[in-house]
């Protein structure tokens, strides 16, 4: 079929408006790229526009210097990983439960679930409650505490309610099928898609967490990358500030360096996984 002028044109605005919206996504990307490996005097001075200048890789072997760095991507990825099971064997365990329609007292339990979405302890009583329970400066505070997440709940019980319908769960159980069985054997292998968004959501949100290690964790060898590189921050910056003459300015830039380089650091691998 033969476009009309008229198709022609809007075609074009929408590919423009695409190919606009891609650009806009992705240059800052691109630009902390190319300033990482740049001389940080033309970064600093806005020389740097669509290719690098000066290539050097000053910042990542400062920043592969610090031995804490490595026991940051440990700590996280271990957290990544525990956090997102616990979260997903929680979660998707309450919003399944949530789906049933012959589940006792259903709207007690979802008010109880939906209570703490909306109205917090906050912070003291939660580090208080944390203490107690001798999870205080431990691997399991940054795992087992903050595991139930309502949004999480209602996602799953959602897609349970609308995509696993009940004449399913009526020839399961003509088939002498039980709920554990239904949920494991059936409901599970047909929930691939949510299980896959929550897992993602989680590892995302687990890998870029740093507040409550900032609160809960005092142990360097418990603190995660996040963590990290905002403490090698601190402290390049600090150093950089102290001092005057070529010594002084040469820190100051090596410091702005590192920051592009902590950026990519700490955000490619969750990027690939993503």
């Amino acid at each position: 079929i033969k476009k009309s002028n008229e198709d022609k044109i809007f075609d074009f605005i929408i590919y423009l408006t695409a190919a606009l919206l891609v650009i806009i996504t992705l240059y800052p990307m691109y630009f902390i790229v190319i300033a990482s490996i740049s001389n940080p005097t033309d970064v600093s001075s806005g020389n740097i526009v669509l290719w690098p200048k000066g290539i050097n890789m000053r910042g990542y072997e400062q920043l592969l210097n610090y031995k804490q760095l490595w026991v940051g991507y440990k700590n996280t990825i271990i957290y990544a990983l525990l956090g997102t099971g616990m979260n997903l064997i929680v979660n998707i365990s309450a919003s399944y439960a949530l789906s049933r329609k012959d589940l006792i007292g259903k709207k007690l339990i979802t008010f109880y679930y939906l209570v703490p979405m909306f109205f917090g302890g906050g912070l003291i009583p939660t580090y208080l409650i944390v203490k107690n329970f001798g999870l205080l400066d431990t691997r399991w505070v940054m795992i087992l505490p903050f595991s139930v997440i309502t949004y999480y709940i209602i996602v799953g019980r959602t897609f349970f309610s609308n995509n696993i319908p009940d004449d399913l769960w009526e020839a399961a159980q003509i088939d002498g099928c039980g709920n554990l069985r239904f949920f494991f054997q059936i409901a599970l292998p047909l929930s691939k898609a949510v299980l896959a968004v929550i897992a993602l959501y989680t590892a995302v949100g687990q890998w870029n967490a740093y507040f409550n290690a900032l609160v809960y964790i005092r142990s360097e060898e418990l603190k995660p990358l996040q963590l990290v590189v905002r403490n090698i921050l601190i402290t390049n910056q600090a150093m950089a500030g102290t001092g005057d003459g070529l010594a002084a300015q040469e820190a100051r830039r090596l410091s702005e360096l590192m920051k592009y380089a902590v950026i990519i650091i700490s955000t490619v691998p969750i990027m690939c996984v993503y």
